[in-house]
């Protein structure tokens, strides 16, 4: 957290939490909800983007969980819980300087070791890390597909296509990682986060 966040905290430490006013999409995009209504599904309450980059540096420094799961973005004194379309981080794959994969997160930090890949009904890509839960952006979900591989060798995508044997688990930049498939009503539970606290 930034420094003045933390000095305003001491200041007024019993300003009280807000909700419904800030959300982050599966894209990595933070919305806000000018009226305080952003606990509806995305589509009912899309909200406002947020385009300032020094408002999104911002909201990026000082964004955290508190035991419960809940997330938030602490507002000088006061906790800004957020509405999560997707998961806590939302991933993207770039390439280290030796060429090799790895993930970062919207707010541009180094993202993992993964402990565990997650795939939903829907073909959404979760990841498990010591930060938190991530889903991989739709925008690279085609390209860490092609990255990861089942142990056998075969690339994850290819198998997606003829699942002819259940995988337990996938390969990225040579480190094996556990596989399993996750249902909608698990998702919370499983990786340990509430999307709308």
């Amino acid at each position: 957290m930034d420094d003045q966040v933390l000095a305003a905290m001491a200041r007024w430490p019993n300003v009280p939490a807000v909700h419904g006013w800030l959300s982050l999409t599966a894209r990595g995009q933070w919305r806000l909800h000018p009226h305080g209504r952003g606990w509806g599904a995305p589509d009912e309450e899309p909200g406002e983007a947020i385009t300032s980059p020094q408002i999104i540096a911002f909201i990026g420094r000082n964004f955290q969980a508190d035991d419960a799961g809940r997330w938030f973005f602490q507002n000088g004194p006061q906790r800004v819980y957020v509405r999560l379309d997707g998961a806590p981080w939302i991933l993207g794959l770039e390439t280290d300087a030796q060429g090799s994969p790895l993930l970062r997160t919207h707010t541009g930090l180094d993202y993992g070791p993964v402990t565990h890949w997650w795939l939903d009904p829907e073909g959404r890509l979760y990841a498990q890390a010591g930060q938190g839960a991530g889903l991989v952006a739709d925008r690279d979900l085609a390209r860490v597909l092609d990255t990861l591989c089942t142990a056998d060798g075969r690339p994850l995508d290819d198998w997606l296509e003829n699942p002819d044997a259940p995988v337990m688990a996938v390969h990225l930049g040579g480190t094996e990682t556990p596989l399993g498939l996750l249902s909608a009503d698990a998702l919370e539970t499983t990786l340990g986060f509430i999307r709308r606290p």
